[in-house]
């Protein structure tokens, strides 16, 4: 019979209460010191590890805990600190790369000069951020922090054996960025894997008997570069620290030359993500050949229960094949909140569909024991009920939603008109000047804002007093935006708590929960909602304040709404009806919403889609299916208006590189895209494909507390100048300004705005 273990690959940082988010942000504003962060920090790895231990866990993972990104953890284990980034302590130099800094960072240490942050882009296909390693031709790697084994001495005084958790070389390699010129970052690891040799025989020394290593570079397409990586860097640490077992692990997605590569490879373990790629499950015994296989069987990316019983059957025959087996969750459980115990609030019958990160462990320490031949027969039964009621429960189907979907045709989903015919129309409508200046949607959540919010949750404040209030905010920001000279002007978006949240708390099919926190990046969480049924809009959501809003100025009045891709993306989705069903009904309710605003008299109708190249497959054989039914829901949900309605969309951190077609098909008059901290290098999209319509290429990163100088500004708008027409440019920020600060976003416009009239000045009518 096989040996079974239950093995966790990461979890949450956060804190139950987000005790991290709390001293983090504490910290860099100076009330506390480095001394009591740390504190906080260790603190929390140590209620991580005892809990996971009471959950049943024989694996315990260290160094899966950060102050704020992994990757930028391996950026400075190994040393690759750019020089500009050098601040007064190691603490401050580290959140320099991931903040940026003016006068102030971290801490409350003083320096000179300012610096921007390292670039940020997407783990893959999830919403989590990573920090972007800018590395050099002639890049020196050295142990410069060696936290892992740091993490685990702390943990072994703690009692606690764990396997420590590291990004692998060619991974971190891959998700770097060439500082100058083109050099392929591949290259640099000969000069790399000496350190990651280094520490793994620290580990090994300290009594590690295994190290896990993330390569999830494996989940891409194959790649003979790569493989040639992989294949030497793992050669290289077999026959540099003999005797120290390593756990190659890869998940959100698999490919059969790929898995074949990594069993191919001298690594005790390989650990395989059975939950997006399940029919690899009958090949292990083959693949196996003896190594140590990890089988990742529950879901690390959302939270529903896993249908154990179904999962026993399936496993049982092919365990019964292998010799060592570790049950274990499919990715880290960074991705989903941390506890379902602290939902008291939420509705009986879908908690009892549910299942947090402590749940899934839980899950996989009931599997062990029913592979093993335990009774755990009452727990599976009532688990089995669960799924059962879910799946007949009436709450999740509605026959209205069915019946709009089956009537859906082609030409719904269609302008009038084309972008050229219909962009004539709306600059006369709208009479912008060239270089129009906007801002993304939101501005500053301020304490105040966030107060009076928490007042009238708890029934402190009255609606009336409420509503008030947020009137009143909402008219000192647009008379402030008048007084800068914005052309396009928004309210602010102060009765809004998250572009998600605020759109799925009037839909019917969402669910919300308390705590159900994760984290984006930094201090950053989110509290995605739960997707549970058909999706409809009851009555119009924003119409009321947009009419407001505009009833406060002469000048054009932006409707803000997020689009269907990104509040699929952004929510724990419905597993029983594929992706592109539940997006479509999400389309149809933006879409009567899009229709209110505009017979409401709203001139320009921005419809956000952060999250569209995230959702991206990373197969890229599965790309085209992905894209044209993303393309067709943002279309549906906007294509209904007329000609002179201007439709914008905002999109976050992507690579447009290889979608740049596809949004060009979504076919909205305006689009605005975060290109600062790249210094507009995402504009290189566009060298070869000439986009048709308008766009707003983001002049400075909302994401560092820094206010850009107005000729940095000028030179990335000259830069954009370069690859677009400037009656193509609209001038803007990277994102929404709700993190940041009044005292940030004011003197930031005003330098926008002072650029954009700068460029005027050369292009002074339209051409």
């Amino acid at each position: 019979m096989s040996t079974l273990h239950v093995a966790n690959l990461g979890y949450p940082r956060i804190g139950l209460r987000r005790e991290l988010k709390f001293a983090l942000e504490s910290c860099w504003s100076g009330k506390t010191d480095q001394a009591s962060l740390l504190e906080t920090a260790r603190t929390l790895r140590a209620q991580n590890w005892l809990r996971q231990k009471e959950l049943g866990v024989d694996i315990l993972p260290s160094n899966d805990f950060s102050l704020y990104d992994h990757l930028l953890d391996t950026a400075f284990m190994v040393g690759a600190i750019p020089e500009a980034y050098k601040g007064a302590s190691d603490l401050d130099t580290y959140f320099r790369m991931a903040r940026g800094a003016g006068e102030v960072s971290a801490c409350g240490h003083n320096h000179t000069g300012s610096v921007t942050a390292l670039e940020m882009t997407k783990w893959f296909n999830t919403n989590y951020h990573v920090l972007v390693s800018e590395l050099k031709p002639s890049q020196p790697f050295e142990l410069a922090h060696n936290k892992p084994l740091s993490d685990y001495n702390e943990a072994k005084g703690l009692g606690h054996q764990t396997r420590p958790v590291l990004v692998g070389p060619v991974t971190f390699l891959k998700q770097a960025k060439a500082a100058i010129g083109g050099f392929n970052t591949l290259s640099l690891l000969p000069r790399l894997l000496p350190v990651y040799a280094e520490v793994l025989r620290s580990l090994r020394d300290a009594g590690a008997e295994w190290v896990q290593i993330d390569e999830p570079v494996l989940a891409n397409a194959p790649n003979g570069q790569v493989a040639l990586a992989l294949t030497e860097a793992y050669a290289h640490l077999a026959r540099e620290v003999p005797g120290l077992k390593l756990m190659l692990t890869s998940y959100f997605d698999a490919h059969d030359a790929n898995v074949d590569l990594a069993f191919s490879l001298p690594v005790t373990g390989v650990h395989v993500d059975l939950t997006v790629r399940p029919d690899l499950l009958e090949r292990l015994p083959e693949l196996a050949d003896g190594k140590t296989v990890s089988l990742g069987v529950i879901d690390g990316r959302n939270i529903w229960k896993t249908d154990l019983n179904a999962l026993v059957a399936r496993l049982a025959p092919v365990i019964s094949q292998l010799n060592d087996v570790i049950l274990a969750p499919s990715c880290s459980l960074l991705h989903v909140p941390i506890d379902l115990e602290q939902e008291d609030k939420l509705d009986a019958d879908l908690k009892s569909w549910l299942a947090f990160a402590a749940q899934k462990l839980h899950e996989l320490s009931v599997l062990k024991a029913a592979l093993s031949g335990l009774d755990v027969s009452a727990e599976l039964a009532a688990k089995a009920q669960a799924i059962a009621a879910r799946k007949v429960s009436t709450r999740i189907h509605n026959a209205g939603v069915a019946d709009r979907i089956a009537r859906l045709t082609p030409p719904m989903s269609e302008r009038q008109s084309p972008f050229a015919e219909r962009i004539l129309k709306q600059r006369k409508r709208l009479n912008l000047p060239l270089y129009p200046t906007t801002t993304i949607g939101s501005f500053p959540q301020t304490a105040e804002v966030r107060s009076a919010r928490l007042q009238h949750s708890k029934g402190q404040l009255s609606d009336a007093d409420y509503d008030a209030f947020l009137k009143a905010e909402t008219a000192k920001a647009i008379a402030w935006q008048e007084e800068i000279g914005l052309d396009a002007l928004v309210h602010g978006e102060f009765e809004r708590n998250d572009m998600v949240q605020y759109f799925a708390e009037q839909l019917e099919g969402y669910a919300f929960t308390q705590s159900g926190w994760v984290q984006s990046y930094g201090s950053r969480y989110v509290r995605p909602p739960v997707i549970f049924g058909d999706v409809s809009r009851p009555k119009p959501m924003t119409v009321d304040w947009a009419v407001y809003a505009q009833s406060l100025t002469t000048k054009v009045m932006k409707g803000m709404l997020t689009g269907p891709v990104t509040m699929l993306q952004w929510a724990f989705v419905r597993d029983d009806l594929p992706r592109s069903a539940v997006c479509r009904q999400i389309a149809l309710a933006i879409r009567d919403e899009v229709l209110d605003l505009e017979a409401a008299g709203i001139r320009i109708i921005q419809i956000d889609e952060a999250a569209f190249r995230e959702g991206l497959p990373i197969d890229p054989a599965k790309w085209d299916a992905y894209l044209d039914w993303a393309v067709e829901c943002f279309k549906l949900s906007s294509a209904g208006v007329a000609d002179e309605t201007q439709i914008h969309s905002h999109m976050c951190y992507s690579d447009f590189n290889d979608i740049i077609r596809a949004i060009a098909a979504m076919d909205a008059d305006v689009i605005s895209i975060e290109t600062s901290r790249s210094n507009m290098e995402l504009l290189e999209a566009f060298i070869d494909f000439k986009y048709p319509n308008e766009i707003g290429p983001g002049v400075y990163d909302i994401h560092s507390p820094r206010v850009p100088e107005e000729a940095e500004m000028e030179r990335l708008l000259e830069k954009a100048g370069q690859r677009l027409k400037a009656e193509q440019i609209w001038v803007n920020p990277d994102c929404g300004l709700k993190t940041r600060g009044w005292a940030e976003t004011r003197p930031a416009l005003e330098r926008m705005v002072a650029a954009a009239k700068a460029l005027r000045a050369t292009h002074p009518v339209w051409v």
